[in-house]
């Protein structure tokens, strides 16, 4: 049964750390890209691969990295991945051209997913039950605290040191979470049917299961269109005539909010609010937000101050969504052997959201000649999340527990 030990509190707290370093690296690149592009001679189509491909690699085998953190065990898996991370960063610092950056960030991508896939379950195994679903709440926040503290300190450390100094800071710090966590938490033995079972079968265990299938699918409905709206907020804000250094800090402000809807849904959770409900209200106010935000781009509708109040709520509730998600996993994982390969469908299905609705918003926009069609585009993914939510809630109905 589930167990801890005095200090599980202070390793869970590691493991989330270790999740905020990993996050870093994939956000340190935006701040960086003029200054890359200038010193590399970098393309702008090969900006954008150098942006999308720490994301690759979990798109394209984000369940098969799952089953082999569960396979090597969660610790091990997470002490690898910053290994991974750290060497990358420091080999970019000294790349002297564009391919030995594109080669080490697809090395940046394995070893984020390395990183993020057993955290959740590594979380289940230190904290007390009482307070799991507190913590994977806060564990929710990696991702948009990690990019805010990118988008923040990343212009800072580009303009004062250079590039190079920012990827040699990023891997020092990952070479230190390593060691912290190599320290501080301890190695647990895998569960007996973990040992018992091989890679594949663990494999068709998860996908032969509809709770990993609903989470996943959420998970995608939910990143798309985050992304696509956060995402585009520098272009948006600048075509507006607004300066660089406001638009970061109001790009960087939208991502942080997020935070304060993942820490609620723990809460929330933990007072024995019903996944599904926070799920369906998360979609909800995402699709009344984002219409609110974008009904004014076509130049009439709200002022601007009312439409970024739209964007902070669009982002603030729908990070309720990602928390309740990873909580979700734990239940509807097939075993808990199991658990960090449904993390890792889940971090297969939001990749694949990340790469599909950002294009498609920046479709409808170039069609319809502005931005007040995503509205739409996020609104017909949320009306596809209300519908998984209500089917989650049939599927926790008859597997209690």
């Amino acid at each position: 049964m589930h167990r801890t030990e005095p200090n599980s509190s202070r390793a869970a707290w590691l493991v989330f750390a270790a999740g905020v370093c990993a996050a870093l690296h994939v956000g340190k690149l935006p701040p960086a890209i003029a200054t890359l592009r200038e010193a590399l001679g970098m393309s702008l189509v090969e900006a954008g691969f150098l942006l999308s491909l720490v994301q690759a690699a979990g798109m394209a085998a984000g369940i098969a990295f799952g089953v082999l953190a569960d396979a090597l065990g969660l610790r091990r898996s997470m002490l690898i991945g910053l290994a991974l991370l750290a060497a990358a960063s420091m080999l970019g610092a000294a790349a002297s051209g564009v391919p030995a950056l594109l080669a080490l960030r697809a090395v940046e991508g394995f070893g984020f997913l390395m990183v993020v896939l057993p955290a959740p379950g590594l979380i289940r195994r230190l904290v007390a039950p009482e307070r799991l679903n507190v913590m994977l709440g806060l564990w929710g926040t990696y991702m948009p605290l990690g990019a805010a503290l990118a988008l923040l300190i990343g212009p800072l450390c580009i303009a004062a040191f250079g590039w190079q100094a920012w990827w040699l800071a990023l891997g020092a710090l990952s070479g230190l979470m390593a060691l912290a966590l190599w320290r501080g938490v301890a190695e647990r033995p895998a569960p007996a049917a973990a040992q018992a079972q091989g890679v594949l079968a663990r494999m068709q265990r998860t996908l032969a299961s509809l709770g990993p299938w609903l989470v996943a699918a959420s998970f995608a409905l939910y990143s798309s269109q985050w992304l696509a709206v956060i995402g585009f907020l520098p272009v948006i804000y600048a075509a507006a005539g607004v300066g660089a250094t406001a638009t970061g800090v109001l790009t960087a402000l939208a991502a942080a909010v997020n935070m304060i809807g993942n820490l609620g849904a723990g809460r929330l959770l933990q007072r024995g609010v019903r996944p599904p409900r926070l799920l369906a209200t998360g979609f909800v106010v995402m699709a009344l937000a984002a219409a609110a935000a974008f009904s004014g781009a076509s130049g009439e509708g709200l002022p601007p101050l009312l439409r970024y109040a739209a964007v902070l709520l669009f982002s603030m509730l729908g990070g309720m969504i990602p928390a309740t998600l990873f909580a979700l996993a734990m239940r509807v994982a097939p075993g808990e052997d199991t658990v960090s390969t449904t993390v890792g469908w889940m971090q297969q299905c939001s990749a694949l959201g990340q790469f599909a609705g950002p294009p498609i918003v920046a479709w409808l926009a170039a069609r319809a000649g502005g931005w007040h069609w995503t509205g739409a585009a996020t609104g017909a993914a949320s009306l596809a999340g209300l519908l998984l939510a209500g089917w989650l809630a049939r599927t926790l109905r008859a597997k209690p527990g």
